[in-house]
């Protein structure tokens, strides 16, 4: 078996940051509050970045690829950078809330 390309606090931090699940974020991409890039197609609904995700989400560890791990931290560095390490459920404004959770991260939701 192949070594993933992920180490455990990345692996660990995205999955904090990203607190919906595929489930969750597939159905938000399909919605039309998603944004323009939505489309009638499910697997082509939101952008790239977010289909990754999404991507991300459904797949084991050792299956990621390099491109995969530099969303991960893209993704974490950035949702960090809008919500601090220890985010408290906010609304915020309904622009700021859509693109959070276009990378799978709804602010509403209390963190783990």
């Amino acid at each position: 078996m192949a070594d993933s390309p992920v180490d455990d606090e990345l692996w660990q931090d995205f999955h904090d940051v990203v607190n919906m699940t595929s489930r969750e974020l597939q159905e938000w991409l399909a919605t039309e509050a998603a944004g323009t890039a939505t489309e009638t197609e499910p697997d082509q609904a939101g952008d790239e970045r977010s289909r990754t995700v999404l991507g991300i989400l459904g797949k084991r560890r050792t299956d990621l690829t390099p491109d995969d791990v530099e969303v991960m931290r893209t993704v974490v560095a950035e949702i960090r950078a809008e919500r601090g390490d220890e985010p408290e459920p906010e609304a915020g404004d309904a622009q700021w809330r859509h693109r959070l959770m276009s990378l799978g991260h709804d602010p509403l939701k209390p963190t783990a």
